[in-house]
């Protein structure tokens, strides 16, 4: 009964871990858009970069909520810093739509109008017309529309600023107007840093999660002892459940999590969201559980020989069963203050828990295998990425992991940490699959070397983890110089890996090992005949 029950959270956790796998790159959310460039090929009067706007508002000088907005390619370039900005009037135009001369008085206000029934710069052009100071056009949706040119414009002089507001932050700004009350509002745009700080505490987090991951054994001392599994079964260290990759579950798995990452792309929906996050909160206890049990066996070696049956869950310690409750409180807490502004911090910790006890669990025999999981996921990270655009008109994977379809949700297999420095606020993320798939190479490395009895400048661990701290940091330089556009993380992470791995194997002559290593130990004996 013990022995199966804990089959079945081996393989709970390892399966759905490897179903988190599906966003592997960094997403940047839809509300993170940073400034993009002009439209290509336009002219001169059109060829403003899109940028994010800042709209403030007060109603009778009472400061409200701040909005996002995107500037147009044409117009005034708004100032990056709001005190070079001006506070005036809002004023809705008459048509609403701001198609033609408004009856409204627009003089040193800011025109306001809905998306639709006539293009962009007709409506700039009925705002300026009457006078106004600027126009804010309010979309029919929540996302923030591009706002170009009609390619058979050929003269343009708007000198007023252009910005798209969301569905809902125009009804923000209705619904105090509508209670008569007077609405100002600032547009401005302020830059963002090119390098967050909260980048450099990701960074480290990352690297620190596939170091912890890989020593845990030796900070445990389950590798002389595993007490870590005495509190559920009797085993014995040559009888610890592991998880073997194959070369054919590799490909196997690929197949299967594009299936369904297409699924969740098609049929994303709030209560689809609300599956995964419950989901997370049962593997993130089962690994939150496992950690802390670990821990405190290693410190104190009896605490896990109190017993006490139980129903369904049968004989387990009482350390096991307090660590337990504990981490189910935690997960619950989370879950319902998952909007809060610190629910990052129970998110990364349920998180990396997770990753820990999976690289325990799970490991690749040699390089082979790795070879074949890596490349593979390497592939599988820039089809969906870059590729999919060509078949779905989007990309796939950033389109699951912003959650646009999602009812504002958002899907919880990543670790984030908010922007310290950044006007516009917003989290830095990495994808659990950027660390896992790394991290089981790595972890290979430490018991290829431990093995071999490697000393730590001529193994392969320590020089695999500066590889894989490298390629973090390529990606996120890949994330800055591309605009903030999404990257996928492994198309600079396993040539830093892997191919850091097979070069120096290469150098000193082991490759051949590492291929192979695991399978010659398997192979039966075969006696010597003697003459």
């Amino acid at each position: 009964m013990a022995s199966s029950s804990y089959q079945f959270s081996l393989g709970l956790v390892v399966m759905f871990q490897l179903g988190l796998l599906l966003v592997s790159q960094s997403p940047i959310a839809a509300g993170d858009d940073v400034s993009r460039s002009a439209p290509s090929g336009s002219s001169s009067y059109c060829s403003n970069p899109y940028r994010l706007v800042k709209v403030k508002s007060w109603a009778n000088g009472d400061e409200g909520k701040s909005i996002s907005g995107l500037s147009a390619a044409f117009g005034q370039i708004l100032p990056t810093n709001p005190k070079e900005g001006h506070i005036l009037p809002a004023t809705f135009l008459n048509p609403l739509n701001g198609c033609s001369t408004s009856s409204s008085k627009l003089s040193g206000s800011i025109a306001l109008a809905i998306r639709g029934d006539c293009d962009f710069v007709t409506k700039a052009k009925a705002a300026q017309a009457g006078g106004a100071s600027g126009l804010l056009v309010i979309n029919d949706d929540e996302d923030l529309v591009e706002m170009g040119c009609p390619e058979n414009e050929t003269t343009l002089n708007i000198t007023i600023p252009v910005v798209m507001v969301s569905k809902s932050g125009g009804e923000e700004i209705n619904k105090s107007m509508a209670g008569g009350e007077k609405v100002e509002l600032l547009l401005y745009s302020p830059n963002r840093p090119v390098v967050d700080y909260s980048v450099i505490f990701l960074w480290l987090m990352a690297v620190g999660t596939i170091v912890c991951a890989t020593l845990w054994s030796e900070f445990t001392g389950l590798g002389q002892s595993d007490e870590r599994y005495d509190e559920l079964s009797p085993k014995d260290e040559d009888e610890k459940e592991i998880l073997k990759i194959s070369s054919k579950s590799a490909i196997i798995f690929v197949i299967t999590a594009s299936t369904f990452l297409v699924l969740l792309y098609l049929f994303m929906s709030s209560w689809f969201v609300w599956l995964l996050i419950v989901l997370f909160c049962i593997a993130g206890v089962e690994g939150m559980h496992t950690c802390i049990v670990s821990l405190l066996s290693s410190k104190c070696k009896n605490c896990a020989r109190r017993r006490v049956n139980l129903p369904i869950l049968g004989e387990i310690s009482i350390l096991s069963l307090i660590v337990l409750l504990f981490c189910l409180a935690f997960a619950i807490f989370w879950a319902a203050n998952r909007k809060a502004s610190y629910s990052w911090v129970g998110q990364d910790i349920l998180g990396i828990c997770l990753m820990i006890t999976v690289l325990q669990l799970a490991q690749l025999p040699n390089i082979k295998v790795a070879t074949v999981l890596l490349c593979c996921a390497f592939l599988y990270d820039i089809f969906w990425v870059f590729l999919s655009p060509l078949i779905f008109h989007d990309s796939v994977m950033i389109a699951v992991a912003s959650g646009n379809k999602s009812g504002g949700e958002s899907i919880p297999m990543l670790l984030r940490v908010p922007r310290i420095f950044d006007p516009w606020g917003g989290y830095d993320m990495i994808g659990f699959g950027d660390i896992l798939f790394p991290g089981l190479l790595v972890s290979f490395a430490f018991r290829f070397d431990k093995a071999k009895k490697k000393g730590i400048l001529n193994g392969y661990f320590l020089w695999l983890t500066v590889g894989y701290g490298i390629g973090l940091l390529f990606t996120y330089l890949g994330l800055y110089l591309m605009d903030g556009h999404g990257q996928p993380a492994l198309l600079y992470l396993v040539p830093c890996t892997l191919g850091l791995c097979i070069i120096l194997g290469l150098v000193r002559g082991e490759l051949k090992q590492l291929w192979s290593y695991g399978i010659e130990s398997t192979k039966p004996t075969v006696p010597s005949e003697e003459a």
